[in-house]
């Protein structure tokens, strides 16, 4: 199925903080379309400021009392003009949404477990992935890490789905003081190699290329969710590549909007 492009309604605007917020678009089609980490492009501005659309993660499908998708959510923070935008919508607002795009991740069933690692405005993909894994009765860990205790958002969402929540914060105001990786580590080094887990990852590159070295390191298969650059995320643009090795061991670029942003982590070239 093709993605769709429509002009979405703004439905509500839920601040979580001051930097981070959570809207939700009336997009029905899009929203019944997506899997857990595709994502839509979005442009909130109706003039030439910012031109282009911008990237965001699918973070929840909303549905009705008969359990069909009403809409989407995204998990917006304000770095740029295109996030300030976002952060300032209004209910009736509308704004061009264009998906599902992207390659989403491929969920495990048991007796494989699922360890998710998420960092800051990267937990945005594990919403729907939990609930996806929640259905198919897989065990689900997330990891997940902020800089301070008031920027680790939707616990309760994940507790209510049996995702066991294992928390970092820079300044130590939550969980453990430090990186996410840091019991990503010791969890992983505690398992038997023999016992699958898969890890998705989403956040800053360095925690990313960090998680893929663990993986590696432990033998355990690793799928990251990369944030690039999207002028057009149809593969047109080739603002998005991501270098990768093929099974010779040739460095090529693939474009991430197209091949991923979901990828597997063991042919990703980090440095």
């Amino acid at each position: 199925m093709p993605p769709a492009d429509v002009a979405a309604e703004v439905t509500s605007n839920d601040r979580l903080s001051g930097d981070y917020n959570v809207v939700s678009l009336a997009a029905p089609g899009i929203a019944a379309a997506a899997a857990p980490g595709q994502f839509v492009m979005i442009k909130t501005a109706t003039g030439h400021d910012p031109l282009l659309r911008r990237p965001f993660s699918v973070f929840e499908v909303r549905r009705d009392a008969t359990g069909a998708a009403t809409g989407l959510s995204l998990l917006n923070k304000r770095i740029g003009i295109s996030t300030q935008l976002l952060y300032d919508v209004r209910p009736g607002q509308r704004v061009a949404c264009l998906g599902p795009l992207g390659r989403p991740f491929v969920p495990v069933d048991p007796p494989a477990e699922a360890w998710m690692v998420a960092g800051g405005v990267g937990l945005a993909p594990f919403a729907t992935l939990a609930e996806s894994l929640q259905a198919r009765g897989v065990r689900t860990v997330l990891f997940y890490g902020a800089r301070r205790a008031a920027e680790l958002f939707y616990l309760d969402f994940f507790r209510a789905r049996g995702v066991e929540l294992l928390l970092t914060t820079e300044d130590g105001s939550a969980g453990e003081r430090g990186r996410v990786v840091d019991p990503l580590d010791r969890a992983l080094a505690a398992r038997r190699r023999d016992a699958p887990v898969m890890l998705y990852a989403c956040g800053p590159e360095r925690m990313l290329a960090a998680t893929a070295n663990l993986a590696a390191r432990h033998g355990q298969a690793c799928q990251v969710s990369v944030e690039r650059t999207m002028g057009c995320g149809l593969g047109g643009c080739y603002g998005c590549v991501v270098p990768m090795r093929d099974e010779h061991g040739r460095v090529h670029q693939v474009r991430s909007c197209l091949a991923g942003p979901v990828l597997d982590a063991a042919h990703i070239v980090w440095d």
